[in-house]
């Protein structure tokens, strides 16, 4: 399939994205610096509709390179947290094993995925994004061509389309049968804002930055955010249906049912659920097969989690989907006309890319939780300061 991509509007945009995550308005944003028009489709009525989640730390080996190809390196840096790339490593009792704090070097430093989010969208015209268009299905036209068909009864044909809809894509269909699974482990999400004050004996032990601690089949996560707000998850090695159970339509009464879980655990951790300033919510984790790909399919690709859903323990996620974006959008740009030579292009290089990671994230989600845990925790890291050069 050959066609032109053009700069120019068009009442049918030759390149549809739907998700405006971090790898949609990637792809978006470097393309619309070479002058190559995109439209963005997404589910949320605004770019306010909903929180963006906690911080975020961005690899200087792939999604810095991905800000870098957009010209948005210099705002991203603008927005990094200061000492939040250190990292703790503590057992139930809060003694600390591992304590690296953060070196300054920039090469995993700490945004929060909101303002990262907000920096995209502002580099975009206000007109390439259509809020409010929840994907209902996507169906071959022939020839490569596709048609979006959404819930607020819209239809529009594309020519190259990208799936950057996330975990449950509504893309992925077009092009494998594959689905994201439980991996057995769920979070369940918790919010202090007073880490300085009230919450101190938490502060102190989530640190400066990331806070891990750690038991066989359970955790305490934490990251220490702007002005003191201490952003948690429980993390529970239990099935779907257990979490199911919990009834988080009654706050306390799911803070108290996974605080048991933590029983004998010390009190600056547990204060980390039970002193939870925001109701709390389940985050069941998921995945793709590891080695997931796809034939090649006309007209169409995939990118982010829609491409590579995987748990978040290689730290990967929102970094390859940035990345993602801007090899797709370089793909494009060095084959002008030749939608297939570029698709092509692109995914030989994103399936041994993603496979890597998500074997990796599978590797450490199983060192964090196992029968030698923490002490595989703090192996882990070690292996990684040895590897460094």
């Amino acid at each position: 399939m050959t066609f032109h991509f053009s700069p120019s509007k068009a009442t049918s945009p030759s390149i549809a994205i739907v998700g405006a995550g971090l790898g949609g308005l990637l792809l978006a944003r470097v393309l619309h610096v070479h002058e190559i028009a995109t439209t963005i489709y997404e589910a949320e009525a605004s770019p306010n509709a909903r929180a963006q989640g906690g911080l975020l730390d961005i690899h200087e080996y792939n999604g810095q390179l991905a800000l870098k190809a957009a010209g948005l390196f210099e705002k991203f840096r603008e927005i990094i947290l200061p000492g939040a790339e250190g990292q703790r490593v503590l057992d139930q009792h809060g003694n600390v094993l591992l304590d690296q704090p953060d070196k300054g070097n920039g090469g995993r430093p700490e945004v929060p995925r909101g303002d990262l989010r907000r920096i995209l969208l502002e580099s975009l015209p206000a007109d390439s994004i259509r809020w409010g268009h929840k994907l209902r299905s996507a169906s071959s036209l022939g020839d490569g061509r596709h048609r979006l068909t959404f819930e607020n009864g819209s239809t529009v044909p594309t020519d190259l389309l990208v799936g950057a809809d996330g975990a449950w894509s509504k893309i992925r269909p077009l092009l494998s049968d594959a689905k994201p699974a439980y991996l057995g482990i769920s979070f369940i999400e918790t919010y202090l804002f007073d880490g300085d004050g009230r919450y101190k004996a938490s502060g102190e032990a989530v640190g400066g930055g990331t806070l891990m601690a750690i038991a066989p089949g359970k955790g305490i996560l934490a990251h220490r955010e702007a002005h003191g707000a201490l952003h948690a998850y429980a993390a529970l090695n239990k099935p779907e249906d257990w979490i199911a159970r919990i009834d988080f339509s009654d706050p306390a009464a799911a803070l108290t049912r996974v605080a048991a879980e933590f029983d004998g655990w010390a009190p600056e951790l547990t204060a980390l659920i039970t002193e939870s300033e925001t109701s709390p919510v389940p985050r069941l984790i998921h995945a793709l097969p590891i080695s997931h790909r796809w034939d090649r399919v006309l007209g169409v690709t995939l990118l982010g989690d829609a491409a590579h859903l995987m748990s978040p323990f290689s730290g990967e996620g929102a970094n390859l989907a940035m990345y993602d974006g801007a090899e797709l959008a370089k793909a494009i740009i060095a084959h002008p006309g030749d939608a297939e030579a570029a698709l092509s292009a692109y995914e030989e290089d994103l399936f041994p890319r993603s496979s890597s990671a998500a074997a990796e994230a599978d590797r450490n989600l199983k060192l964090f939780f196992n029968d030698q845990s923490p002490q595989s925790v703090v192996d882990l890291f070690a292996h990684y300061q040895a590897a460094k050069p």
